[in-house]
């Protein structure tokens, strides 16, 4: 299983989520493991990433939902918080405007 399998699970219930990509998926670029959103074949105005490092999404930044560092906090509601937001993104065709205008928020 991979290690964010039950968070995954926790925020998708009811399998919503049609990939699931991990390290395994990425490009090792640089040093760093970066997801080359490019490689899944797919429209990227529907596709984001969640990510606590802004090397994960160099090459597709404009996708990216960027979320702190978690470190096994119980108390830790931030991708809680943000079901709303995914669940607006999930209805628009085009992810990008939803995801400017909301960005400055997500990262404060």
């Amino acid at each position: 299983m991979e290690y964010a399998d039950p968070v995954s699970d926790l925020l998708d219930p009811w399998g919503a989520f049609t990939t699931r990509l991990f390290r395994e998926s990425c490009v090792f670029h640089k040093g760093n493991y970066v997801k080359d959103l490019s490689h899944l074949g797919r429209d990227l105005n529907r596709v984001i990433i969640i990510d606590n490092s802004p090397a994960s999404y160099i090459f597709h930044p404009d996708n990216a939902v960027p979320v702190e560092s978690w470190f096994d906090d119980t108390s830790d509601t931030e991708l809680l918080d943000l079901l709303p937001f995914f669940e607006r993104l999930s209805k628009v065709d085009d992810i990008y405007e939803l995801l400017h205008r909301n960005i400055s928020r997500i990262k404060s």
